[in-house]
């Protein structure tokens, strides 16, 4: 028996979107248990492994808008997850540093977080595993570069 969609599970792109959107609902399930959404986890780990972080450092390590980062801190600071402060250097800068309280819910998040990972990678080899990261990798480095080259093309037409 053939699936539906069969020759859309040709495309590659069509695997990875249909493998992310699994992976992330079951995630979403993990980090709603601890009152966190992809964002909000990623930034307060982020934080927390790198305390001091300038947000537009946040905001470019995560691929997210400033905009949008300035909420997310905005949440996570109401939480009593993290603090901005002045940075020493850049008076118009702010740091960001976590709170006990955002370290200790990264700590309990994190060990849910690889629970579910594992059961995810369950069937993969450890070498499976890093062959799917090295090639994750490459192909976000490619999409990378294609979508340069596209605003790159935008710009000169302007």
């Amino acid at each position: 028996m053939t699936a539906a969609d069969a020759t859309l599970r040709a495309l590659t792109g069509y695997c990875l979107r249909r493998a992310s959107v699994a992976a992330m609902t079951d995630f979403a399930r993990v980090f709603a248990r601890h009152g966190l959404r992809r964002t909000t986890f990623s930034v307060l780990t982020l934080v927390t492994e790198r305390p001091g972080l300038r947000q537009a450092q946040v905001a470019e390590a995560l691929a997210i808008e400033r905009p949008n980062l300035v909420q997310i801190v905005g949440e996570l600071e109401g939480r009593g997850l993290l603090r901005r402060e002045t940075d020493a250097g850049d008076r118009r800068a702010q740091t960001l540093h976590p709170t006990l309280a955002g370290r200790r819910l990264v700590t309990q998040a994190m060990a849910d977080v690889a629970e579910q990972e594992e059961r995810l990678l369950d069937g993969l080899t450890p070498p499976q595993v890093e062959a799917l990261r090295t090639a994750l990798a490459v192909i976000e480095h490619n999409a990378g570069m294609q979508r340069e080259a596209a605003h790159d093309q935008q710009v000169s037409r302007a």
